[in-house]
């Protein structure tokens, strides 16, 4: 039976230590698979913020998880003052997206909230029905590890609601030091038929790279996949238009998007 991505080539642009879950699934379904990763995941320039609220996580009501990125960092400082996840037991756990809640559960550590979307708008409506209402955020002291750099809707969201929010750097997204300019034209330029961005970085950083603000020039007719809202709000920021999104903001689901599109 031919397989439904046989013939087509997709690039993707996930960070390559996240890749092969992804790459695995793509070519599972026949597809040539290019990868060229425009981010790179690294330790933050500082972790005294993150040091200090794990100093005082006594201090905190909820912490919030917005990406599997923020629990590997989060947890490795933890265990780098052999501190024991046990001591995030007081504390009400909210994770963004199935994969960093499935992240937490094999570290043990227990996950109160899971929002069913995972827009910073959808989580703010899951976290206001779960303490009872907006006006109960009032006074609620929350952590929210993340990248150095974020969305701003949800902690101003919390902070117009009452709470007190501290927003630390636990990583950074940069541009990988050996990123390829020529090669990646050079793939975009030859039989590609799909690029997939998982995430509003790996588009802000290729239009960093070939210094545009419009994607559209450098992408042609190549149909774009984004793996949700606020990526796909990214991309078009840049001129894209996105083809491809899944329901469900994961790997697994954007690369079977892909497929019901060209299947079509």
């Amino acid at each position: 039976m031919t397989q439904p991505l046989h013939g087509r080539t997709v690039v993707i642009t996930r960070s390559a230590s996240q890749s092969a879950e992804f790459i695995e699934i793509l070519e599972s379904y026949g597809a040539k698979v290019l990868s060229c990763p425009t981010i790179e995941i690294k330790e933050p320039d500082s972790y005294e913020r993150l040091d200090e609220a794990i100093d005082h996580l006594y201090g905190y009501d909820w912490l919030i998880f917005t990406s599997t990125n923020a629990v590997k960092f989060f947890l490795r400082r933890l265990e780098y003052f052999k501190k024991p996840v046990s001591e995030l037991d007081d504390l009400k756990v909210c994770a963004i997206g199935e994969a960093t809640a499935e992240q937490l559960h094999d570290a043990h550590i227990h996950v109160d909230l899971l929002p069913g979307g995972a827009t910073a708008e959808g989580v703010f409506r899951a976290l206001s029905d779960f303490v009872g209402g907006i006006a109960k955020l009032q006074g609620l002291n929350i952590l929210l590890p993340r990248a150095a750099i974020g969305r701003d809707f949800l902690p101003r969201s919390l902070e117009e609601a009452g709470a007190r929010i501290d927003i630390v750097t636990t990583y950074q997204t940069v541009l990988p030091h050996d990123l390829d300019r020529g090669r990646l034209s050079a793939m975009l330029a030859g039989s590609a038929d799909c690029i997939a961005f998982t995430s509003s970085s790996t588009v802000r950083n290729l239009a960093l790279l070939f210094d545009t603000h419009d994607l559209s020039k450098i992408l042609g007719d190549i149909k774009v996949a984004c793996i949700g809202d606020v990526t796909s709000t990214t991309a078009a920021e840049y001129g894209l238009t996105v083809s491809i999104q899944p329901k469900e903001f994961n790997v697994s689901e954007l690369a079977r998007s892909i497929v019901a599109y060209f299947e079509k």
